[in-house]
C-alpha cells in the first residue's frame, strides 16, 4: 500500500463521481492506484457521488423464511431472518459492496505476506457496540474463535480449519495465521456467520443479548414474528439513512405480496414469480430482478440407500427437465444448473463443461444398472424454500415418471424446515445464497467434514484439489483445479441443481437505492436497511 496520495488524480476522480461520469468500481480501482486506503476512498466516493440519499422515516421490511427456533448465535445463522437481521444490527470485518467488489466494514485495510499465510487487518478505531463499548481486537478474535476449536458447533467451522492462530496487534489490529496460504481470506470474512459480537473477556462472546456494532440496534423483537430497530448513532460506516427499521416475518407468499401492494411494508425480500408481470405494471412498485450465484439444490444423502449408488444419483439428475422448470416455475428468472455449485456470474465458472440435459431413457438405463428399476423416493420441500418450490417439485415428479421413477413430494412445514428437515431427511429441496468465491462455497457444502455437507458426499480427489486451490496464486492453475472439482460434483456428487435463481424482490413507492445492488443475497446483499433511503 503506497503512502503518498496523488492529489491531482484524486481531485479528478472526485469530480467524475460528482458528475456521474465514473462507476463506483472504477472509482475504487483508480483511487487505490492513486495511493488511497480502501476506507478513505469509500468515504470520498460517498461525499462526491452525484446521488445524495436523504435521511428519515421508518423502513418496513417484509422478510420471508424466518422461524421461531432461530437464534442470535452467529454459528447457527441459516434462515433469511437471521441473515438479514445480522447484516442490519451486527458488523463484519469486510463486506460485499453494491458493485459486488470487496469493501471495508470493521476492517479499514488488510495486507498479507507474499505466501498469503499471514493476514493483518487494521480495525476502525471509531467503531462501537450498541451498548457503548468500543470494538477492539479482542472482540474480533473471540468472535472468530467462536467458530473454531473442537467444542465449536458452528456451521462455519470448516471455513476456518486452516487458521492456526489469531492474535491482537494492539487494540485496533489483528493478525490471522494460516497453515497454508489463502488468497481469499478477506472475502471469507464476509460470510454471514462471522458477525462480530462483544467479548465476555474469557474467550467467549456475548451473542445472547443481541448487542452488535451494526448500523441499527435492536429495540425489541421476537424470532419468527418481527423486529424493531433504531439507528445506531455510533455507526462507523456509510448509510443508515432510515431513522427506524421494522422487520416483519412474512413466510406466506400471499400475505407478503398483499402487504407490499397495500403499503403495509416498503419492501419484500421475495415475490411470487407468477405475479411478476403484474407487479411490474404497478407504477407504485419497483421490481428488482438480479442474476445471482444463489442456487436451488436437491441434495441426496450419499451414505443412505438408494442414493449411495452413483447410478441412482445421476438417474435422478437426468430425470429433470430444467428448461421446463425454469419456464413454468421461475418464469425465466433463473440460469440453468449443471449439478456443480458455480454460476456464470461467479469467478472461475467453467463454461466448457457440457450441459446435462433431460434424458429419461438414459436415466432408465442407469437405474437398471443399479438394480433400481421402478425406483420410489420421497422429496421434502416447503413453501418458504423458494417461491413456487412445491410446484417445482411436483413438476419434477411428473417429469421423472418418464424414467420410471416415482417421486413422492412431501410438503413440510415452513417453521423449522432448516432445523428439522434439511441435513436430516435424505432428499430435500434447499435454497442457498451466493458465496463470493468457489472456495467458500465448496468448503461450506462439499468438503468431506463440513457441517453443511448436505449430501454427505465424500470424494478424496475433490478434497485434495480443494486444499491445493485454496493457496494457489496462479490464476490459470486455480481455474483448472476448480474445473476438475466441478466435473467431480457433476458426475459423482449427490446434489442436483435445477437452477441458479435470480433475486427477485420489490420496493414500494418512494424507496430508493443505488444503481448497483449486491448479488450475494436479495435486497442488496441483505443490506437494504442501511443502504437504501426514502426519496425526499
Amino acid at each position: 500500500m503506497t503512502k503518498k496520495t496523488d492529489k491531482v488524480l484524486m481531485d479528478r476522480l472526485a469530480n467524475a463521481a460528482r458528475t456521474g461520469d465514473i462507476s463506483r468500481r472504477s472509482f475504487m480501482h483508480f483511487a487505490a492506484a492513486a495511493g488511497m486506503t480502501v476506507s478513505a476512498a469509500t468515504g470520498l466516493w460517498g461525499t462526491s457521488a452525484a446521488a445524495q440519499p436523504s435521511r428519515g422515516g421508518t423502513f418496513r421490511w417484509g422478510v420471508h423464511d424466518g422461524n421461531s427456533s432461530d437464534t442470535h448465535d452467529p454459528g447457527t445463522y441459516v434462515t433469511r431472518q437471521m441473515i438479514f437481521l445480522a447484516h442490519t444490527h451486527r458488523s463484519y470485518l469486510t463486506l460485499i459492496e453494491p458493485d459486488n467488489s470487496l469493501g471495508p466494514d470493521l476492517a479499514t485495510s488488510w495486507e498479507a505476506t507474499p505466501d498469503a499465510k499471514e493476514w493483518t487487518f487494521e480495525l476502525n478505531p471509531d467503531a462501537s457496540f450498541h451498548s457503548g463499548k468500543p470494538v477492539t481486537a479482542h472482540d474480533v478474535i473471540d468472535s472468530l474463535n467462536h467458530h473454531r476449536g473442537d467444542a465449536s458447533t458452528s456451521a462455519a467451522k470448516a471455513l476456518l480449519t486452516d487458521v492456526t492462530d489469531i492474535k491482537a496487534d494492539g487494540e485496533n489490529a489483528i493478525v490471522i495465521s494460516l497453515a497454508r496460504g489463502n488468497a481469499d481470506l478477506p472475502w471469507l470474512m464476509t460470510d454471514y456467520h462471522f458477525a462480530i459480537c462483544p467479548s465476555n473477556g474469557d474467550g467467549s462472546i456475548d451473542w445472547k443479548s443481541g448487542d452488535g456494532s451494526g448500523p441499527y440496534k435492536i429495540e425489541s423483537g421476537e424470532f419468527g414474528i418481527q423486529w424493531a430497530l433504531s439507528r445506531h448513532d455510533g455507526w462507523h460506516g456509510e448509510g443508515a439513512y432510515f431513522d427506524k427499521v421494522e422487520m416483519l416475518i412474512l413466510n406466506d407468499p400471499n400475505a407478503r405480496q398483499t402487504a407490499l401492494v397495500t403499503g403495509d411494508v416498503n419492501c419484500v425480500s421475495l415475490i411470487e414469480l407468477k405475479t411478476l408481470a403484474l407487479l411490474e405494471r404497478n407504477p407504485d412498485i419497483k421490481v428488482d430482478n438480479i442474476p445471482s450465484g444463489g442456487a436451488i439444490t436437491m441434495p441426496m444423502h450419499c451414505d443412505t440407500a438408494p442414493f449411495d449408488d452413483v447410478n441412482v444419483r445421476n438417474a435422478l439428475k437426468l430425470a429433470m427437465n430444467r428448461d421446463e422448470i425454469i419456464e413454468k416455475i421461475s418464469f425465466g428468472a433463473a440460469t440453468k444448473g449443471n449439478d456443480f455449485h458455480l454460476s456464470p456470474v461467479q469467478p472461475y465458472w467453467p463454461d466448457d463443461i457440457p450441459q446435462r440435459e433431460y434424458d429419461p431413457d438414459q436415466a432408465k438405463s442407469l437405474l437398471k444398472k443399479a438394480g433400481q428399476e421402478g425406483l420410489t423416493v420421497n422429496l421434502s420441500v416447503a413453501d418458504s424454500v423458494y417461491t413456487g418450490a412445491v410446484d417445482m417439485c411436483v413438476l419434477y415428479a411428473e417429469q421423472a415418471k418418464a424414467a420410471g421413477i416415482n417421486i413422492k413430494v412431501v410438503r413440510e412445514p415452513n417453521d423449522g424446515y432448516y432445523s428439522d428437515v434439511w441435513l436430516k431427511k435424505p432428499y430435500s429441496a434447499v435454497s442457498w445464497g451466493a458465496r463470493p468465491t468457489p472456495d467458500v462455497m465448496f468448503t461450506l457444502a462439499y468438503k468431506d467434514d463440513a457441517a453443511w455437507n448436505e449430501s454427505r458426499w465424500q470424494n478424496e480427489r475433490f478434497n485434495e484439489l480443494l486444499l491445493q486451490a485454496k493457496g494457489e496464486l496462479d490464476d490459470s492453475l486455480r481455474a483448472e483445479m476448480y474445473r476438475e472439482m466441478c466435473l467431480l460434483m457433476r458426475d459423482d456428487g449427490g446434489t442436483l441443481i435445477p437452477f441458479f435463481n435470480n433475486w427477485v424482490y420489490a420496493r414500494g413507492k418512494g424507496v430508493e437505492r443505488n444503481e448497483d445492488v449486491a448479488a450475494s443475497w436479495s435486497c442488496d446483499g441483505a443490506r437494504a436497511a442501511s443502504r437504501w433511503w426514502f426519496s425526499s
